[in-house]
Parts: C-alpha cells; structure tokens; sequence
C-alpha cells in the first residue's frame, strides 16, 4: 500500500501513478507527498525503490514547449548550471502523458527554499551572478538549441484610464461579496485610483523598453532556487523560459527576492544582488533605470490576483494581492531610493 501525504485535492491518482511507475521503470512506490510550495504545477515527492524523485504535473505550457524547456536545462547542467535536469522516461522522452496530462519526473535535490531577505550579502551578491550566468549560458544556446533573440521588441505600457476601469470593475465585483478579503480589495483599490490619479503623467512614454533582449529564466525568485550548505544548490522551474528585455528579469527578480512582509525593500541586499549580477553581465545604469520605472507601472495598473479570484474562481492567490498592493505604496513613495539602490 502507497503512503500518500497530501491535502485536500492533491493526490495523486493510483491509476496515474501506476502509468508513472511504468512509463519512468521506478519500481514499486513506497511513498508519495504533495508538494505545497509553488503556485502553478503540481509536484509530488516520490520515494521509490530506484531513489526519491519529484513528479511534475505541468499545466501552464503545452508539451511541445515543455520538451523544449526540459531540453534547454539538461543543456545548461552540462555547461555547469546548477540545474535539475528531468529524467527520461524508458522510452527516452523528457514528459510521460498519463492521464491526458504531461508529467516530468526529476530527481530529488536536497537543499532549502531560503527568503532573499534571509540571505547575506554575499549570497546575495552570489545570486545576482547566478541570474547573470543563466542569461550568458541561454544567450550561448544560440542558434543550436533556442532560435536568436530580436533586436528590438514591443511590451505594451497600459494606461492610467484603463487601469481606472478595470479598478472600477472589481470594485463592482467586490461589492457584491461580504468576505474579509473583498473589504481589503475595496480599500486597496481605491487607494489604488487615487495613485493612478496621482502619477498618470510618469507612464513610460515608449512601448520599446531600453537595452538588451535575450532568452531568460522567466520566474527567478526563492521559491525557485535552492540552498545548501550557504551555496545555490539548484536553479528550479523553467517552464517560463522566453525571450525579455534582460534588465526585466533582474528588476523583477530582486524586487520578488528581497521585499518584505511589512511590504518594503531591502534595499542594501538588493543592491548587492544587482551588483553580482553586473559582475558577469554588462549592464548599464539607464537600462535598469528604464526597467525600474516600467516594472513600477506595471505594477499600478496589475490586477492579476484579482483576474484569478473573481474571473476564474481561484483564491490561491488572495493573499499575493494584498503584499503586492502594500508594495506597490511603499514603492511609490520611494522611488528615488529604489532607482539609486538599482544603480549602485
């Protein structure tokens, strides 16, 4: 009999895990955990007779594009990323379909999620040059392996009026719900217009961000890396891999990294990060600078978490809402320290 440690609609089905089994030859499976951490996929721990594995349900990217992802990591471990690279099933292929799903097995990686705001500055520093690493080895993966990036690209800058709008229709939206969490979304919305009425004339003026555009990871943050031993053990979860301005993923990165609950920056750990970062790839002030502002704008005109609460039904991310939406008036009245700390 399978242990099986899970919550509630987590488990994995004996009938997919038997199809597991034989599709990755694992022998017989002696236990199996639901992974909470994360908020996409679905992943289980797997103790089996052939060692510990995690079995990855993916659900936001096609199988065609996962091969392509899992392919690009096994590239990358053997140009010395640390990465996990999936395992094969008996017949080769980097997903087994089980199900009508695409499942990726990997090996287990011992190591700890640890906060950026729970690092020292020189793991900070050290992360930085990790991110700067992974862009150089994806940017070496062309032509072979991912097609050339553009030279120039288009990102879509909303507008005040329209980030308005939609404020006014989850606002609707919330009136119409007596919960806790519709009382907060109330109250930070409307901070929210008062922001977008204060600071509509600092929209980025151009659609074409400043700098370089290259392949990137897509989603560097702390739930996707692991520690061990004061050193990154392994890089996690590529399934975002796509070309971006580079200055993007390190802005969006950093302020994911080193936000605190109380809903500020630390701002000494982030500027060592970008300093590690600079350190392996040259980076100029002025495209940071740009990647800041349009980061910050985006941020006042987002509205995701309350796409997923009240357009699809899905309240996994409620509690993000509320720490971006105290971010988001921290930054605001700080935005000058936070563009100084990025160009330190």
């Amino acid at each position: 009999m399978v242990e099986h440690a899970a919550c509630a609609g987590s488990v994995l089905t004996e009938a997919d895990l038997r199809q597991a089994q034989e599709a990755y030859r694992l022998g017989e499976v002696r236990a199996v955990r639901y992974l909470a951490d994360g908020l996409m996929n679905r992943n289980w721990r797997l103790r089996t007779d052939r060692g510990e594995f995690v079995l990855k349900c993916i659900v936001d990217v096609t199988p065609s594009l996962a091969r392509r992802n899992l392919s690009v990591v096994s590239e990358l471990g053997a140009r010395g990323v640390p990465v996990c690279p999936a395992v094969r099933t008996a017949e080769g292929d980097l997903l087994a379909q089980i199900g009508g799903h695409s499942y990726a097995l990997f090996p287990w990686v011992n190591g700890a999620h640890i906060r950026g705001v729970d690092l020292t500055a020189e793991q900070a520093r050290a992360l930085g040059g990790e991110l700067g690493r992974v862009h150089v080895e994806l940017a070496g993966m062309v032509p072979a392996v991912l097609p050339y990036a553009p030279e120039t690209m288009t990102v879509s800058v909303p507008r005040a009026e329209q980030a308005v709008v939609e404020a006014d229709r989850f606002l609707a939206l919330a009136s119409d719900d007596s919960s806790a969490f519709a009382g907060h979304v109330a109250e930070f919305l409307e901070q929210r217009k008062v922001l977008l009425g204060k600071y509509a004339g600092q929209r980025p003026a151009s659609d074409v961000p400043a700098g370089r555009y290259g392949w990137a990871h897509g989603d560097f943050q702390h739930l996707n890396v692991l520690w061990l031993d004061g050193a990154v053990r392994a890089v996690l979860d590529w399934d975002r891999i796509r070309v971006r301005p580079l200055g993007e993923e390190v802005v969006r990165s950093a302020t994911l990294l080193f936000g605190r609950e109380e809903g500020d920056l630390d701002l000494g750990l982030l500027s060592s990060f970008v300093r590690g970062y600079r350190s392996v790839v040259e980076v100029g002030g002025g495209e940071l600078a740009d990647a800041v502002h349009r980061l910050w704008w985006k941020r006042m005109c987002d509205y995701w978490h309350l796409e997923f609460h009240y357009d699809r039904g899905d309240h996994s991310c409620d509690h993000l809402f509320l720490s971006a939406s105290r971010f988001l008036d921290w930054w605001t009245g700080h935005l000058d320290e936070v563009q100084q700390a990025f160009a330190a």
